[in-house]
């Protein structure tokens, strides 16, 4: 396949969307399982993060008592808390774009790069899967894997995720189910390894062809980065947070709109601003959630994946 007959396109978590032929695509690279516009006469560099500046812990704090208090009045169920960290780093933007190891990449014009483990919806012919990935680990931890999958409170976060995929696929296809539950993939986080927990569901979407943006949109934010229930979480997002997500937890993707479409959620993601870097993470919150363990979760997951 010609890679100039694709689309790509690009929603951040506002909703805001930018999409356009890859032929017309100026500073704008990307990489996909199968799929790459990667630019040339990039040196092959270890690119790392020299320090951090995480959000304070008592920021934290503040937004996680406060999202533990929303959950006891049953307005969210589970919540995905992110926050900014100032971070240094020996690269610049497309050199860590060119090096960083993972299956789904985006520079978007000097403006930030992603480097995504987390597939959002592929379509291929008929089919629309959805991999929410909910769960993560330290693989050296012993038994790791085992612990990953016998915890009470991951299992509980990862079925909610699942649940809520499964009812945004039910908007847009039909004859939905659920093909793998939390499988376990090793993913590598900048001089560690880390287990990460997916599932796999599926649905029919017979006309996607016509109006596969519509469908993308009815579906956003992604489950993973925002919670169940959708709406009320987001407004509490918003407000809790306190800041502009912009790009990150947006998805971005490419497609032919005949016969494939694939996608990825903007996690693992480094923005420019006025000469700083900003590395934007978090991780979700549910009644069960430890306030120390989800502070120092948000900061594990500051890295830049390379062998």
């Amino acid at each position: 396949m010609n890679m100039n007959d694709l689309k790509f396109f690009l929603v951040d978590f506002e909703g805001n969307i930018f999409i356009d032929k890859v032929e017309n695509l100026k500073d704008v690279y990307f990489s996909f399982p199968g799929f790459s516009r990667i630019p040339k006469n990039i040196p092959l560099k270890k690119c790392k993060i020299t320090s951090v500046k995480p959000v304070s812990f008592e920021r934290y704090k503040k937004a996680f008592e406060e999202v533990i208090e929303e959950i006891k009045k049953g307005n969210t169920y589970l919540l995905n808390l992110t926050f900014p960290s100032e971070i240094t780093t020996n690269c610049s933007l497309i050199e860590i774009f060119k090096n960083a190891k993972a299956p789904f990449k985006l520079f978007f014009k000097n403006r930030f790069v992603c480097f995504s483990p987390e597939r959002f919806v592929k379509i291929r012919n008929n089919k629309i899967y959805t991999y929410p990935m909910k769960g993560t680990i330290d693989a050296n931890i012993p038994d790791a894997k085992e612990k990953i999958l016998n915890n009470e409170k991951e299992m509980a976060e990862h079925t909610m995720v699942v649940d809520l995929l499964r009812n945004d696929l039910g908007i847009i296809g039909k004859k939905i189910k659920v093909n793998k539950f939390r499988f376990v993939d090793k993913i590598n986080a900048g001089g560690k390894e880390l287990y990460q927990v997916s599932s796999e569901i599926e649905a029919e979407a017979e006309n996607w062809r016509q109006n596969w943006l519509e469908m993308i949109l009815k579906m956003l934010p992604a489950g993973s980065i925002s919670g169940t229930p959708k709406k009320k979480t987001v407004e509490i997002i918003k407000r809790v947070e306190n800041y502009q997500r912009g790009f990150y937890t947006g998805i971005f993707g490419i497609t032919d709109e005949k016969t494939f479409l694939d996608s990825a959620v903007i996690i693992r993601f480094i923005e420019k601003k006025n000469n700083r870097y900003i590395y934007k993470s978090g991780g979700g919150i549910t009644i069960d959630s430890d306030l120390k363990s989800e502070y120092e979760e948000l900061i594990h997951k500051i890295y830049i994946p390379v062998k």
